[in-house]
């Protein structure tokens, strides 16, 4: 029996919409809602801490942070044809660490934290946001962030909105960190304002995912309700415009160990975060159970 001409066209898009799917996120088996450690033995090993990743929006790129041996570096992989590169080095320093990448809303620029000299060249200060720009030879060298969003304090991680909002934690205030947002105007980055306190209380609030159309932020606490050393909390922003209560998300997501570093992919199919050293994956379904 013959196969009509447009069904053969629809069996071949849908072949190759599949084989695209399947050559994304490092081709691994979508997770459900039980979280799972992602990439084992590739990105995920047993004898380095895995921090903070990040997949550019086609899920091709991704690139994440590694403590080796007690030194920071930012490792990179990304989809070649139809295979993924052996994952490698980008950023590392004889003196200073980096960690903590994240991608800017246009994916030009990587931003990334480093106790890095301003001269590049000094002994390493405080943590600062910096970022490196996409050149045809790579990513340029490290361009700090500027004074309204670093200080003489530590800032950590950071996230942006679509519109190049970025949010942040710094410890700035009382040596105590709490999460900060700082708009984006004509390129420029103006004074970081701190978030209500539905988001952040007098413990430790850090490592701050929002949500590209700020519809729910997820971050960092270690606070008197918490499982671990560090758990990850969720708020999302009601019809008026204001956050809910932040609620733990509960032994689905968090242990007696130290979750941080949460991502949500391009796509909104996808959460990842860090536990106990390892990067894990799970889908956002699992959001609908905190609303």
């Amino acid at each position: 029996m013959k196969i009509p001409y447009i069904l053969l066209v629809l069996l071949l898009l849908l072949s190759i919409n599949t084989n695209s799917q399947n050559n994304t996120y490092l081709k691994q088996s979508p997770p459900s809602i039980m979280p799972e450690v992602f990439a084992p033995g590739i990105i995920s090993k047993a004898n380095l801490y895995e921090f903070g990743s990040v997949f550019n929006k086609d899920a091709t790129e991704f690139y994440y942070g590694v403590n080796n041996d007690g030194k920071e570096e930012i490792r990179f992989t990304k989809l070649v044809g139809n295979q993924w590169t052996e994952p490698k080095t980008i950023m590392s320093h004889k003196k200073h660490g980096y960690n903590d990448p994240f991608l800017s809303p246009d994916e030009n620029r990587l931003y990334y934290i480093s106790q890095r000299a301003l001269d590049g060249v000094s002994e390493p200060k405080d943590y600062d946001i910096w970022y490196s720009e996409r050149t045809p030879n790579g990513w340029s060298e490290p361009i700090n962030a500027g004074k309204n969003i670093n200080t003489n304090a530590d800032e950590y991680y950071i996230s942006f909105t679509t519109n190049g909002t970025m949010y942040f934690s710094s410890s700035k205030i009382d040596n105590n960190f709490d999460i900060y947002a700082s708009k984006m105007v004509d390129g420029n980055f103006q004074k970081a304002k701190r978030l209500p306190a539905a988001i952040n209380t007098q413990s430790y609030e850090a490592d701050v995912f929002i949500a590209p159309d700020e519809s729910y932020i997820i971050f960092c606490a270690n606070r008197k309700d918490g499982l671990g050393r560090g758990d990850l909390y969720i708020s999302f922003k009601n019809k008026d415009g204001f956050w809910t209560q932040s609620v733990n998300m509960g032994k689905a997501i968090n242990t007696k160990g130290h979750e941080l570093c949460p991502f949500v992919t391009k796509d909104g199919k996808y959460f990842f975060y860090t536990s106990n050293q390892d990067i894990y994956w799970v889908s956002t379904a699992i959001f609908k159970d905190y609303k």
